[in-house]
């Protein structure tokens, strides 16, 4: 038996990737955009949207694999223009609570189509909340 488990559900993409894979006692989650989570096809809009619907797919993936939002440990955000990292430090309190995961952000990076992406590790055992 392997400590590998692929999650294939949740929000999918017609790109290839797995949408997460479980190694051990951490998930890891493929980078997740402003797609719907059926088709992956692109959906466009404003920052804000962009960026709730990015981490709705992200939300998706976890519960999939039985986790949630307060597993992951680590998150990397991609912001396409760095006049949205105001709004996005604005919003992202209100999905990652305290204790904060680590985090980078990398602004500039995601070209003309897409204005926001995510991806995290999740830690399978217990959520930031329950660290000593």
């Amino acid at each position: 038996m392997t400590d590998l488990k692929i999650i294939d559900a949740g929000a999918r993409s017609h790109l290839p990737f797995s949408p997460a894979i479980v190694a051990g006692d951490l998930m890891f989650v493929s980078g997740q955009a402003s797609v719907d989570a059926e088709t992956g096809a692109i959906i466009t809009d404003s920052f804000e949207g962009e960026m709730r619907r990015s981490i709705a797919n992200l939300k998706a993936i976890l519960e999939a694999g039985g986790l949630s939002l307060d597993h992951v440990v680590n998150v990397k955000s991609y912001v396409a223009d760095e006049a949205d990292l105001a709004l996005y430090n604005r919003i992202y309190p209100e999905y990652f609570a305290q204790p904060a995961p680590s985090r980078s952000t990398i602004v500039g990076v995601l070209g003309t189509k897409l204005k926001f992406e995510l991806d995290c590790v999740a830690y399978t055992r217990a959520t930031r909340q329950q660290a000593g």
